[in-house]
C-alpha cells in the first residue's frame, strides 16, 4: 500500500509541474542544458577553447572528406577520414555523457568506405553524419554559446566599493538627467550631469582593457569623446534640437552599441546559468 501512495504522490507532483508549465506556456521556454563536464573545455576553466577547436577540426575534416571523395582522391581521403574519426570519437572522451549521442555506426561506415575507395558510399555516410551533428547542434549549440562564450560581468568591479552593475545604473541616470535638465532649460544641471557622465564613462573604459587587451583603448573611442564635446557645446549655446541630436548620438555610441554585443549575450548567459525561479513562476510573476 505504501508504494501505491508513493506512486500517487509522484504522479501528483508531475501533474502540478506540467500544469504550471502549461499555464505559463506563452512565457516558458524548455531547453536542454549541456552537461556540466563541458565547462572544463571552455574558458576560464581552460586556458584554450578546446571544445571549440575540436568542433572546428571536425568541420574542416568533413569538408576535406567531401572534397576528396568527390575528387576520387584515395590517398588524401584516407588521411582526412581518419582524422575525422579521431576527433569525432574525442567528443565522448571530453563529455562522456554525450557518448550515447554519437553515431558510431555511421563514423565506422564512413571510414571503412574511405579505405575501400567507395566514394559514393563515403558521401552518403557523410550526409548521415552531418544530420547527426545537426540534431545535437539544434539542442545544445545556442545554449552552450550563451553559457560558456558570453561575457560574465558578475564579479567585475569599477573599484573596490562599486560593482559593475551599480556603475551602469549610474550612467543611465546621468544620461537621463541630462535629457531632463536640457528639456526644462536647466543648463547648469545638464552640464554638471554631463561632466559626471564623462568621468564615469572614462572609469568604465578602464575595465574594458580586461578583455580588450590589444591595440588602442576601445572605450571611450575618439568618436565618443568628440560627441561629448559637441554635446557640451550644444548645451551651452545650441538649440533644443541640437542638444537632443547630440545626446541621442552619444547614447547610441556610448551605450547601445556595446549593449548590442555584450548585454544581450550576458543576459542570455544569466538566464541559463541562474537557478530556475520556480516560486516566481508559480506566483505568476
Amino acid at each position: 500500500m505504501r508504494w501505491i501512495y508513493f506512486i500517487l504522490l509522484q504522479c501528483l507532483l508531475i501533474v502540478i509541474v506540467a500544469g504550471t508549465v502549461c499555464i505559463h506556456k506563452d512565457s516558458v521556454i524548455l531547453v536542454k542544458k549541456p552537461p556540466e563536464s563541458l565547462s572544463q573545455w571552455y574558458k576560464p576553466e581552460n586556458k584554450r577553447q578546446v571544445w571549440l577547436h575540436n568542433m572546428f577540426k571536425l568541420r574542416r575534416e568533413m569538408q576535406a572528406v567531401r572534397f576528396y571523395s568527390d575528387s576520387k582522391d584515395a590517398k588524401h581521403l584516407g588521411k582526412w577520414a581518419g582524422s575525422l574519426s579521431d576527433h569525432y570519437l574525442k567528443i565522448a572522451e571530453m563529455v562522456p555523457e554525450w557518448k550515447e549521442l554519437l553515431d558510431m555506426e555511421v563514423i565506422s561506415r564512413l571510414e571503412k568506405n574511405a579505405k575501400a575507395g567507395r566514394y559514393q558510399d563515403v558521401s552518403h555516410a557523410l550526409d548521415d553524419l552531418r544530420e547527426s551533428c545537426e540534431s545535437c547542434h539544434s539542442d545544445y549549440r545556442a545554449i552552450t554559446a550563451a553559457m560558456y562564450r558570453a561575457p560574465d560581468f558578475t564579479s567585475l568591479k569599477i573599484n573596490p566599493s562599486t560593482s559593475f552593475k551599480a556603475h551602469m545604473k549610474k550612467l543611465t541616470q546621468e544620461v537621463n538627467q541630462i535629457k531632463i535638465a536640457s528639456e526644462d532649460g536647466m543648463k547648469d544641471i545638464a552640464l554638471s550631469s554631463l561632466s559626471d557622465l564623462k568621468k564615469d564613462i572614462n572609469l568604465l573604459g578602464e575595465t574594458c582593457v580586461n578583455c580588450h587587451k590589444k591595440g588602442a583603448k576601445v572605450y571611450p573611442s575618439d568618436t565618443i569623446s568628440k560627441t561629448i564635446s559637441s554635446l557640451e557645446q550644444s548645451l551651452k549655446t545650441g538649440t533644443a534640437k541640437e542638444q537632443g541630436r547630440d545626446l541621442g548620438t552619444l547614447a547610441v555610441l556610448a551605450c547601445a552599441r556595446c549593449h548590442g554585443t555584450h548585454r544581450l549575450a550576458y543576459d542570455a548567459r544569466k538566464i541559463f546559468s541562474d537557478k530556475p525561479r520556480w516560486l516566481e513562476l508559480i506566483k505568476h510573476q
